[in-house]
């Protein structure tokens, strides 16, 4: 191994280099995402399993977890007769006793047991057979097997149901010693770790721990001492070491949950590279080239106000001189501004761009989907029109002739403000001095997309919107680099929505609701969950539906359906219909998610809301209770649910709060899907949990930002650099706009 060793840091051995893998291993390893020793140590148990005190059968106490050792008496798959369910069964015996094990859907197992092997099983140990737990006991019994009876040393015996297991190839005497090699599996915590086909825990154990043997003496902790002393963190070696193989007398509760000391130094290191990463990018954008300084007390922002047909809220108008602020500065802005369903964003959002187009700059609008940047032309336009300022619209599903004459408003300047979706980063889209760039719902652009955008100008102001509201003290975490603002206010007159959970039974009192508010004048959207525009087969469903509906359930009433593969000019037909109050009800499919802004809508039925995520159901109902009448939204969903799915629903009906559905979110998607770190361009987690570490993140941020301000350039901590760079990678250039 020695000279491919040579000049590579001893963490970037190649696994198949660890004695005991090989190259036949090293794809199998690979599948679970250990590529070379550092992977490997920092591949984190996902639990543990207290394995200290191993019992004899005799001395096992039913509804407890226990371990024992024995040999397999006799073993076989079992099919049941009405599910036709493959259970594999094996009956393992030890001079005191036998018991039965038996697993669910893993006939497979059956090749990896032979009759005389000695396996260590341990599980929660339950009745089987006649007596307690078999007919008159009220415990449901379990389905005897084709083992012989004869095997049978009570009217009764014990079951574990698939019970963790080890195949132990050494004899009893070398069980009773317990040697080195085998106490990493028994006779202490025994760490479990995820496995795949053809590799067990067993295995990625034994491999874990030659690695330690042979790397741990060389690891250097990268973190200052004061660091580590002032936070009371434990060394990493320690650190490491006890994660995987934790000493005797440790809380088994405290690892399960993450929490151990260990854990938590760990999960200190890695939310620190995070902090630190993005403070070196803060620190980076502030000293950066200067970008536009902007005149922020031109007329043209008290005419905006003025035109409005609505008062703007407190929190809007704060938001607002936040941005002014920040204009006005010689440094580009980049500031993410968070704000509930409804909040206002968007009035915010044109008032920065309206300052940018008076100042003689062209300000660019980029949403996520074409209908969303539809509205946001069609809503403003005679607003912006009344201030002297040209604005256009830029789509993929214009006809090009539309197309070719708006790219040449735009290079030339004559378009001041532009809205359009990622048809606006295209590599034909020339601006003739683009000065603010505005992302609305950005997490539905990844971080290459929201870049594009940023180059399409020299040093342009950056404003991000979205409407997925997590904590404040973690949006200042993980987006430590950004300005942050947030509308925390409703506009006044909003009415409430009542959610409610309606199964394929209640269908005809879900459509009666509508009816009954159609009845009063007032109009409904039914939604169906195409969730990717190229899911055909939902599309379908979606027209079948609608046609459904028009022959069917409401064939008296008006009835439209719109969808993102309709052309510019239909969508837009339809929209102008529906908030003329033409059309009674909307069939849609996940197009009209945000920005769609019609009072008179006070109800919604969203069809197989199972489907959808909490955040998207949340932006789905904020689409109705935007007039003063009490509005519906009505979740129809389909068994069989998911305990996610009714997790989901569950919050959903409880609460209106969108930063308490987004603190909901995080726990039941985990930080990993909500915040998107992939699409983001933040580095992943594999040890830190945003929830659980919320508190340790804000100290690893503290600790970041004090260092950075100390030694900028880390010059004094040449390791910890290292390890920076390799976290973080390419990934520095482009956090500023993610």
């Amino acid at each position: 191994m020695d000279r491919f060793q040579k000049d590579r840091p001893v963490l970037e051995t190649p696994i198949q280099y660890i004695k005991g893998v090989g190259p036949r291993r090293r794809d199998l390893f690979g599948r679970i995402g250990i590529k070379n020793a550092g992977d490997a140590i920092y591949c984190l148990p996902w639990r543990y399993e207290d394995r200290s005190a191993i019992k004899k059968i005799s001395e096992l106490i039913p509804e407890k977890e226990e371990t024992i050792i024995g040999t397999i008496s006799a073993s076989d798959v079992v099919v049941t007769r009405r599910r036709g369910l493959k259970i594999f069964e094996m009956a393992v015996s030890d001079e005191t006793g036998m018991m039965y094990a038996k697993w669910f859907n893993q006939p497979y197992l059956k090749k990896l047991f032979r009759n005389g092997q000695k396996v260590m099983l341990s599980g929660k140990v339950r009745f089987r057979g006649k007596g307690v737990g078999g007919r008159g006991s009220g415990v449901k019994p379990y389905t005897l097997s084709p083992i012989p009876y004869t095997l049978h040393p009570v009217p009764y015996t014990l079951l574990m149901e698939n019970p963790g297991f080890e195949i132990i190839e050494v004899g009893e005497k070398e069980i009773q010693e317990q040697t080195p090699r085998e106490s990493l599996h028994m006779g202490r915590i025994v760490p479990v770790y995820h496995e795949t086909y053809g590799l067990n825990s067993r295995q990625v154990r034994h491999i874990i721990k030659e690695i330690l043997d042979q790397f741990l003496d060389k690891i250097i902790d990268p973190l200052p001492d004061h660091i580590t002393v002032e936070n009371r963190l434990i060394p990493l070696k320690e650190a490491i070491s006890n994660v995987h193989f934790p000493a005797q007398g440790t809380d088994i509760d405290l690892l399960n949950r993450g929490e151990s000391e260990a854990h938590r130094r760990l999960a200190f290191d890695e939310l620190f590279l995070l902090e630190l990463g993005l403070a070196i990018k803060k620190m980076a954008a502030s000293n950066e080239e200067k970008g536009v300084r902007f005149n922020v007390d031109g007329p043209m922002s008290e005419r905006l106000i003025e035109k409005l047909p609505f008062k703007p809220t407190n929190a809007q108008l704060r938001v607002i001189n936040e941005i002014r602020k920040d204009m006005a500065s010689h440094h580009p802005m980049n500031r993410l501004i968070q704000g509930d369903v409804g909040s206002g964003k968007t009035i915010v959002a044109i008032a920065a761009m309206v300052i940018a187009s008076e100042n003689g700059y062209q300000a660019a609008m980029m949403a996520p989907t074409e209908i969303l940047a539809e509205q946001h032309n069609i809503n403003m336009k005679k607003i912006i029109d009344s201030l002297g300022i040209r604005s256009c619209l830029l789509v993929n599903g214009m006809g090009q002739k539309e197309k070719k004459e708006t790219l040449k408003k735009i290079a030339e300047g004559e378009a001041g403000i532009i809205f359009g979706t990622h048809a606006i980063i295209q590599e034909d889209v020339r601006f003739k001095n683009l000065g603010l760039a505005v992302i609305d719902e950005q997490h539905k652009f990844g971080v290459m997309q929201r870049a594009t955008l940023k180059k399409k100008g020299y040093n342009p102001d950056i404003l991000i919107m979205t409407a997925t509201p997590i904590p404040r003290t973690l949006a200042l975490s993980l987006y430590g680099d950004l300005d942050i603002s947030v509308i925390d206010e409703l506009p006044p007159g909003r009415s409430p929505i009542e959610t409610r959970l309606f199964y394929e039974s209640k269908r005809d009192e879900a459509y009666s609701i509508i009816r009954r508010e159609v009845a009063k004048g007032r109009q409904a959207y039914i939604v169906y969950p195409l969730i990717e525009e190229s899911e055909k087969s939902d599309l379908m469903a979606a027209l079948t539906m609608t046609e459904r509906l028009k022959s069917n359930i409401f064939p008296d009433l008006s009835i439209s359906l719109i969808h993102g593969k309709m052309k510019s000019g239909e969508k837009e037909e339809v929209m102008s219909q529906f908030k003329e109050g033409k059309i009674d009800i909307l069939a849609a499919t996940t197009v009209v998610e945000v920005g769609i802004d019609v009072p008179n809508a006070t109800v919604m039925l969203i069809e197989h809301a199972e489907r959808f995520g909490l955040a998207q159901l949340h932006q789905l109902r904020g689409r109705v209770g935007r007039g003063s009448q009490g509005s519906y939204c009505m979740l129809m969903v389909s068994y069989p649910l998911s305990e996610e799915a009714k997790k989901r629903l569950s919050v959903m009906v409880r609460s209106q709060d969108g930063f308490l559905i987004a603190e909901e979110d995080l726990k039941i998607r985990g930080p990993g899907e909500f915040f998107g770190t992939r699409q983001s361009g933040l580095p992943e987690m594999r040890v830190a949990n945003i929830i659980r570490d919320a508190s340790l993140l804000e100290r690893a941020r503290e600790e970041a930002l004090k260092l950075i301000a100390e030694d900028p350039d880390l010059s004094s901590y040449p390791e910890l650099a290292a390890n920076l760079n390799k976290k973080w990678k390419e990934r520095l250039e482009l956090i500023t706009i993610s």
